[in-house]
């Protein structure tokens, strides 16, 4: 992460959960996951020569790297429907050798992604293999690990953090001074973006302060916490009908979702495995005008500008969702100037 006080800021949020509850099987029981390189890395890559990263979680905790997430086929953007078939046939007729040399491009996105982690993210830690993990992606975890372990560690700012500096008078951080918010998702964000009250703080804050908030897949699941605002003595209040209301967004369909539950990385074998929630439907819930598609595959991206916020329905969402945050950066810039 640069320091240069002359560039433009972005703000990174990314969540540190990591033990994913599920109502099934029964017995309290949880699957280790993480967040979602490659829902990033397009972003990091878009603004790395013109922008400073602040990195921040919930907590203050360092995130962890879901290696499913790693998996040849996520890397395919818009052609991640197509990706996931064939790499999955050719896991089944051939050596992870062989599966690479087949999908020279996709190795090749996938190193650049991990090359930018490395440049701007440093240490952190990786999910464990699940049983249902991709045999390509499991034989690149232990080198991932020793190499991640290897590096320096970078500042995580909690969101109590940033909201206690923005809130200082004699401090000269201010929210209102970044460009824009990502948050990637992966699983990660159902633990500890939903109904956070300082996720929905911090929501208030950025566009209270004009800041283009940006939520990919699973991470428009914080637009829940919306309803709370968290005063500067930490109290806690709730307003249903908060200023987000109604907003226009899209994620990661339940149907999609059921689909990984019945034969994907979350999968335990042998049982039935379900979530506590489905993101699309407690965002319905929650209030919010939500879109998704039927093909889980066909890429959709929401910009809802009443309410400054970005969204993209998935991984293979994100080269689209990278564009069109530019786009509006940019042109916020180019409207600044002119006026």
């Amino acid at each position: 992460m640069t320091t240069d006080s002359s560039r433009p800021k972005a703000l990174i949020v990314v969540s540190s959960g990591s033990q994913l509850p599920l109502t099934k099987p029964e017995g309290g029981r949880s699957i280790t996951i993480g967040w979602f390189l490659v829902e990033l890395a397009a972003v990091l890559a878009q603004y790395e020569d013109t922008h400073d990263f602040v990195l921040a979680t919930p907590d203050g905790k360092l995130p962890t790297l879901d290696i499913n997430g790693m998996a040849l086929a996520m890397h395919g953007g818009a052609n991640l429907g197509s990706d996931l078939m064939r790499v999955a046939v050719q896991n089944e007729q051939y050596g992870v050798e062989e599966v690479r040399e087949k999908n020279p491009e996709l190795v090749a996105r996938r190193d650049s992604e991990l090359t930018l982690l490395r440049r701007h993210l440093g240490r952190m830690p990786v999910s464990p293999i699940l049983p249902n993990t991709d045999k390509e992606v499991r034989s690149i975890r232990e080198e991932l690990v020793a190499g991640l372990e290897a590096l320096p560690e970078q500042k995580w700012y909690s969101i109590e953090e940033l909201l206690a500096r923005h809130r200082d008078a004699t401090d000269d951080f201010s929210l209102a001074g970044f460009d824009f918010m990502h948050a990637p998702g992966g699983h990660a964000p159902m633990i500890d973006f939903h109904d956070n009250p300082v996720v929905g703080e911090l929501l208030h804050q950025l566009r209270e302060n004009d800041v283009p908030i940006s939520l990919i897949c699973h991470a428009p699941v914080a637009m829940t916490a919306a309803k709370y605002r968290v005063d500067a003595d930490g109290k806690v209040s709730v307003n249903e009908n908060h200023a987000f209301k109604g907003a226009h967004i899209t994620t990661v369909p339940d149907h999609g979702e059921l689909q990984m539950l019945d034969g994907g990385y979350p999968k335990i074998p042998g049982e039935e495995t379900r979530l506590e929630f489905f993101v699309d439907v407690v965002l319905k819930d929650a209030g919010y005008k939500v879109d998704t598609t039927e093909n889980m595959a066909e890429v959709l991206v929401i910009w809802d500008e009443t309410h400054g916020v970005l969204t993209g329905n998935g991984p293979h969402a994100v080269d689209e969702q990278t564009a069109r945050l530019n786009e509006i950066v940019q042109g916020r810039k180019s409207a600044a100037a002119r006026s």
